[in-house]
């Protein structure tokens, strides 16, 4: 019976010591708005059209809502486990041709984002009839 008491309390003991243990939390890198790397941005020069700019950078964040002639694009990436990236880059029109590239922030570093490409474990889990809706053209 003293035995059987010794090993309730001993695993008492381990289990409240273990819950004080820290694992660390999972974290994940959070980007915001229209990744901008040193590739796209180097392709741009005055003269180009908006359509040839949409090509390179893809859709504006921002469009200045009282002129149509400035678009903004902004990155923003909070790193799970570091500091932040912010990165802006304003294009300005005339006559449907770009005349000037504002840049902001640090153009030359490449960011690196942590996320898993594949569906969640829900949809791993659920065999062949789960589908994951694909968006483009062809889907949603």
């Amino acid at each position: 019976m003293q035995n059987l008491i010794r090993t309730v309390v001993l695993l008492l003991a381990v289990s409240l010591i273990a819950g004080c243990s820290y694992f660390g939390v999972y974290k994940r890198d959070i980007p915001q708005g229209n990744l901008i790397t040193q590739d796209m941005v180097s392709q741009l020069h005055p003269g180009m059209s908006r359509s040839q700019v949409a090509y390179i950078m893809g859709t504006p964040l921002l469009e200045a809502p009282f002129s149509s002639d400035q678009w903004d694009y902004v990155f923003y990436l909070d790193e799970a486990y570091g500091g932040t990236v912010q990165k802006r880059l304003t294009l300005t029109f005339q006559d449907d041709q770009l005349v000037d590239i504002a840049k902001s922030g640090d153009m030359d570093s490449d960011v690196e984002l942590n996320q898993d490409d594949g569906p969640g474990p829900a949809v791993e889990g659920a065999g062949e009839s789960a589908s994951v809706p694909q968006i483009g053209p062809s889907g949603i």
